[in-house]
């Protein structure tokens, strides 16, 4: 049982004919206006969107041609089928200079092969550790990104003038007081408990699936002033030394590097010596 994190979704696959690691950023293919019509139409007629027939090579709006479709969707002869909401989930790689991606790519650095990750100390479960992770350990995960410009940013990190934006495992928090699955209890523990001041829940079944509950289903807003994450200490692992040559000085590995070893009290504490 995991927390959601309120960010943007991205995935680290190997790229190209090298292998090397790459973060992969989260594009759904989308209908066009005429397909989306006629699926909204069907959809009030019809109660299951799989009864619905699609052309894929018509019906959708064009995508880069370095995008793959997601992991385990449905094949139709050879082509990737739409999901439920008549979006067909897949991944674009990140790379150094494209703006659509640049908070992705603040935070991995391709040369040095690593990614700037936010998780629990590994020696104090009650601490947060920013450090730099070799993107190999990374492989085949989907990560959330966090941070200054992303979703309201409900953590309070970076601000305007000193963006900061970090990547968060899928399943790197694990909530340990866990509600029943009952209406009345989920509603209870989201609005009345500590730790229930997150975005969400998310369920890894035994069989793979996946199973999310988000404050918005219940009615309840997100984000919320004081977050569940903000809490908690954090201290910043980002000694830089071990590497042959110097990170960008404008970077985040760099910037972060100057705080090394520093604790702040809250994540909306950090801020960076530019």
């Amino acid at each position: 049982m995991c927390v959601c994190d309120g960010g943007e979704r991205g995935a680290l696959h190997q790229k190209g004919a090298s292998g090397q690691p790459y973060l992969w950023a989260r594009l759904d293919r989308k209908p066009n206006k005429l397909a989306e019509k006629r699926f909204k139409n069907f959809l009030h007629s019809k109660q299951n969107s799989k009864e619905f027939f699609w052309n894929v090579e018509e019906d959708f709006k064009p995508v880069p041609e370095c995008w793959i479709p997601a992991k385990e969707i449905e094949q139709l002869n050879g082509n990737p089928m739409p999901d439920e909401n008549g979006h067909i989930p897949g991944w674009v790689p990140v790379e150094k200079n494209n703006k659509q991606y640049c908070w992705h790519s603040s935070v991995v650095n391709y040369e040095f092969e690593v990614a700037l990750v936010l998780k629990h100390h590994p020696d104090d479960p009650g601490l947060l550790e920013i450090s730099a992770v070799p993107l190999s350990d990374l492989l085949e995960q989907t990560l959330e990104l966090i941070g200054t410009n992303i979703n309201g940013n409900p953590y309070g990190l970076g601000s305007k003038k000193h963006p900061l934006h970090l990547l968060i495992p899928h399943g790197a928090f694990q909530i340990r007081n866990l509600p029943t699955l009952k209406h009345n209890d989920l509603l209870s523990w989201f609005e009345g408990c500590r730790e229930g001041k997150i975005e969400g829940i998310v369920w890894h079944c035994n069989d793979g699936c996946l199973i999310k509950v988000h404050r918005h289903h219940l009615g309840l807003c997100w984000p919320i002033p004081d977050t569940y994450m903000n809490s908690k200490p954090v201290i910043i692992n980002m000694n830089l030394n071990k590497y042959d040559h110097a990170f960008d000085t404008k970077s985040l590995f760099n910037l972060l590097s100057k705080i090394d070893n520093q604790k702040f009290g809250r994540l909306r504490d950090i801020i960076l010596d530019v």
